[in-house]
């Protein structure tokens, strides 16, 4: 079992933040989930529709997913309550980190975290279309469907875009992974493919934080028959300052990722439409 299973392919949801939990709620309702929301607020006894807990101890059990739609501080006890619980995995969806210059709060996160994956921070989530799952706060154009390509991205703008299209292959997973504290991106997409019903993983990437382990993701890729394309950022120095202060990532210069693709069969785009 990956320790990703339970948020990518969750049997409960958690919700937290009166708004976003409200918008989460929404979405499930869309896409069709058939396990139960819990949605978690301190005062309010119902969040659309549904009954609210007080704290996560409250919960009937420790959820799979939980989607962390409170402000950054308040987030780093909620992940730590959740870890201390046994759940499953958290979206955490605030700003304000290493990317805001607070490296500090973000290492405070991780150590809340322990062993407990998370997304995030500074990160709008993960949609399984396969299964009807989402932890996600916003639209975002997909539908239901029985296989297809797995879209991961460290830009939740991107994603969005590239789900409300109509035409091309059918969409299996959306995940971000904003600043990617915890769960990184070869870690990440390995789960995708891990899911038989995922036929190949397209890639916006600003920055590699461990080119060995994305090595080795390309080469099971390979061996398992499913084609990997990758967008990189980076190409001009804007460009990798407006990673910087999105994401935090080093999004490194792209010319040495060119022989890297090659050796390991990567197809790059440097385009959407391509």
């Amino acid at each position: 079992m990956n320790r990703l299973d339970r948020l990518l392919r969750p049997r409960h949801i958690a919700v937290l933040g009166a708004g976003w939990a409200l918008n989460v709620i929404e979405q499930t309702r869309k896409m069709g989930f058939d396990g139960p929301v819990w949605p978690i607020h301190p005062s309010k006894s119902e969040i659309g529709g549904l009954k609210a807990y007080a704290s996560v101890a409250d919960l009937p059990e420790a959820p799979d997913a939980t989607f962390i739609g409170v402000n950054r501080f308040a987030t780093v006890e909620v992940t730590r309550e959740l870890a201390e619980r046994g759940a499953g995995g958290a979206i955490c969806f605030a700003a304000g980190w290493t990317e805001a210059g607070e490296p500090e709060l973000q290492q405070s996160l991780v150590a809340a975290a322990g062993d407990m994956p998370i997304l995030g921070p500074n990160c709008y989530g993960v949609i399984n279309y396969l299964d009807g799952a989402l932890l996600w706060p916003d639209q975002h154009g997909g539908v239901r469907v029985e296989k297809g390509v797995a879209l991961l991205s460290q830009s939740s703008n991107v994603v969005v875009n590239i789900a409300m299209q109509q035409r091309g292959l059918p969409i299996a997973y959306v995940a971000c992974l904003g600043n990617a504290a915890v769960v990184g991106l070869a870690e990440l997409a390995g789960a995708l493919l891990d899911d038989p019903r995922v036929t190949a993983i397209g890639m916006y990437i600003e920055g590699i934080d461990d080119a060995p382990a994305f090595a080795r993701l390309a080469h099971r890729a390979a061996e398992m028959g499913k084609g990997v394309v990758a967008i990189k950022s980076g190409k001009t120095e804007a460009s990798r300052v407006a990673a910087a202060s999105h994401t935090a990532s080093l999004a490194g210069a792209v010319r040495p990722l060119r022989p890297f693709s090659r050796s390991w069969g990567l197809p790059r785009s440097t385009a959407l439409p391509s």
